[in-house]
C-alpha cells in the first residue's frame, strides 16, 4: 500500500462519506429501485485498465446510492437499527489499515488481548456473573452476528452431551425455545418450538417448558439446549431467565440467553433487571452494533466454560503450532468460532468505549427509549390505532384497529399501510405477526434520530392511514 496514495484517496473518501451523512435525509429511506436495476447500469465484465477514483465515486452517487436502503437515516425505524459512530468508523478504519488476521495469539497478540480486555469491560458494565469473565474458566469473544453466536454455543453444547451420552444419541437430541426466538435458531437446528404466552408479552412459560422436557425424557430423548430471550425481534419479549435456568440446570441442559437487541439497554442500572437470572445461563450474547454505537459487525458472546467451546472447535495443524499455544499460556480465538480467520474487531469497540465512555452510552440508549415513549403516546391518543404490546425498550408495536371486528381486513389494511408508508421514501418501518395479527414495528435506534423525526414519521403514518380509511 502506497502511503501517499492512501493519504490522498483516504481524504477524498472521508470527504465523500462525510458529505453522505450531511445529505442523508435527502434520500428515500427505503430504496425505491426494482429488482435487477443494477444489471442495466453496469457493464457485463470488469475493466481491463484502471479507472479513476472520480469515476468510481460518480458511479456510487448515480448508480449505487439509489439502490441503498439508508440504515443510518434518522427516519429508519425498521427491524432493529444498526449503529454507526465517528469512534466506530475510526476503529474500523484502523482495523482495516492494520489488516491483521488474529486467529491465534501469535498471529497478532494485541488483537487477542484487546478482545479479552474489552469483553471483560462490557461484562462488568452489564454486571454479569464473574464466571463469564476471563480470569476464570469463562470469557468473551466477538462473533459476527447473534446467529453465529447461537451456532457456536449449540455445537459446543452438542459435543459436550455426546461425550457422555455417546454418538448414538445424536438423533435424539432436543433443542427448546419459544416461537418468538430469532430464526437463527431454526437455521442452526431442528428446534422444538414452544408457544409463547400472550398474557406476558409473548414470553416463554416455564411450566410449558417443563412439560415438554418431561415428555421428551419419557420418550427416551435427550433435552440438551434451551434458548431464552431478552428482547425478541417481534415484540421485545423477555423470558423469565431464572425459572428457565432452574429447569435447564435440573435437566443438565445448556442454557443460552439471546439478548442481541435488548442486552445493550442492560448497561443502564434501571434496565439491568431484565437479565436477572443470567447467573443460571451457560452463555450470553448481545450485539454491540444494535445500541452501543459500534459499527456492524460486532456480536459479543460470553461463556462460563470456554473449554466446552474450544474442545468443539479446536484444530491444530502443524503449520499453526507455536510455543505459546502449546504451553497453554494464551487464548487462540480460532478455537472459539467456526471460521479460522478473524478481523481485529475489538479495536472499534475499544475506541467507542474510550471516546464516548459508559455514561455517554447509557444516555444514548435512554434517549432512544424516551423517543419511543413519545411515539407510544402519539399512537395511544389516536382512536384509529392500538399499541399491541407493552413497550419495554425502544420498540413500539402498533396497528390500525379493525373495523367491525374484521381481523382479515384489518391485517390487509395494515400491510397496505406499511407499503404506502415505505413507498413514500420518508421513513422505513417493518412488520411482524403476533397471534395472527399483522403488527407494525416502529424501532428507534438510528444514531441521528431526534424527536422531530419521530413526530414527522407519525404524521406520515396518520396521513397514509387517513387515505386508506377514506377509500
Amino acid at each position: 500500500m502506497d502511503s501517499e496514495q492512501l493519504r490522498e484517496y483516504g481524504h477524498r473518501m472521508v470527504d465523500f462519506i462525510a458529505d453522505y451523512y450531511k445529505t442523508i435525509e435527502t434520500f428515500p429511506v427505503r430504496s425505491q429501485v426494482q429488482p435487477g436495476y443494477l444489471h442495466n447500469l453496469l457493464p457485463d465484465s470488469a475493466p481491463d485498465h484502471p479507472e479513476t477514483l472520480e469515476q468510481v465515486l460518480d458511479d456510487v452517487k448515480v448508480k449505487i446510492l439509489p439502490g441503498v436502503t439508508h440504515w443510518q437515516s434518522p427516519s429508519f425505524f425498521a427491524y432493529y437499527p444498526s449503529n454507526s459512530s465517528v469512534a466506530g468508523f475510526l476503529g474500523e478504519m484502523l482495523s482495516t489499515g492494520l489488516n491483521v488476521i488474529g486467529f491465534s495469539w501469535v498471529a497478532s497478540p494485541a488483537a487477542t488481548e484487546l478482545e479479552i480486555i474489552v469483553l471483560d469491560w462490557l461484562a462488568k458494565l452489564l454486571n454479569l456473573p464473574e464466571q463469564f469473565l476471563s480470569k476464570g474458566k469463562g470469557g468473551g469473544v466477538i462473533q459476527g452476528s447473534a446467529s453465529e453466536a447461537i451456532l457456536v454455543v449449540m455445537i459446543a453444547a452438542r459435543d459436550k452431551v455426546l461425550r457422555t451420552a455417546g454418538k448414538n444419541a445424536l438423533g435424539k437430541l432436543v433443542v427448546y425455545s419459544s416461537d418468538q426466538t430469532h430464526s437463527a435458531l431454526q437455521k442452526a437446528c431442528q428446534v422444538k418450538v414452544l408457544k409463547a404466552d400472550t398474557s406476558t408479552n409473548f414470553a416463554l412459560r416455564p411450566e410449558l417448558l417443563q412439560e415438554a422436557v418431561s415428555l421428551d425424557l419419557e420418550a427416551g430423548l435427550f433435552p440438551f439446549f434451551l434458548c431464552g430471550n431478552v428482547g425478541t425481534t417481534s415484540s421485545t419479549a423477555v423470558d423469565p431467565l431464572a425459572d428457565l435456568g432452574k429447569i435447564a440446570k435440573s435437566n443438565e441442559m445448556w442454557f443460552h440467553v439471546d439478548a442481541a437487541y435488548a442486552g445493550n439497554a442492560c448497561i443502564c442500572p434501571e434496565y439491568r433487571q431484565y437479565i436477572d437470572g443470567v447467573e443460571t445461563a451457560d452463555s450470553f450474547n448481545m450485539n454491540a452494533y444494535k445500541g452501543l454505537l459500534t459499527n456492524f459487525d460486532c456480536s459479543l458472546l460470553w461463556v462460563k466454560d470456554q473449554y466446552a467451546v474450544t474442545e468443539a472447535f479446536s484444530a491444530n495443524p502443524e503449520y499453526l503450532k507455536n510455543k505459546a499455544s502449546e504451553a497453554n499460556l494464551v487464548v487462540d480465538y480460532k478455537d472459539w468460532q467456526i471460521a479460522l480467520s478473524r478481523r481485529f474487531r475489538s479495536l472499534k469497540l475499544w475506541m467507542v468505549l474510550r471516546l464516548y465512555g459508559a455514561e455517554t452510552l447509557k444516555s444514548y440508549i435512554r434517549n432512544h427509549i424516551k423517543l419511543a415513549k413519545v411515539f407510544e403516546q402519539l399512537v395511544s391518543q389516536d382512536p384509529n390505532f392500538d399499541v399491541i404490546t407493552p413497550r419495554i425498550f425502544s420498540l413500539v408495536c402498533f396497528r390500525m384497529v379493525p373495523i367491525d371486528d374484521d381481523e382479515k381486513k384489518c391485517n390487509s389494511r395494515n400491510l397496505e399501510l406499511l407499503e404506502a408508508v415505505n413507498s413514500s421514501g420518508k421513513l422505513f418501518i417493518s412488520h411482524t405477526a403476533l397471534s395472527g395479527k399483522m403488527v407494525l414495528r416502529f424501532s428507534i435506534g438510528a444514531p441521528l434520530t431526534e424527536q422531530k423525526h419521530v413526530k414527522e414519521a407519525w404524521k406520515v403514518i396518520r396521513e397514509e392511514a387517513s387515505y386508506l380509511l377514506g377509500k
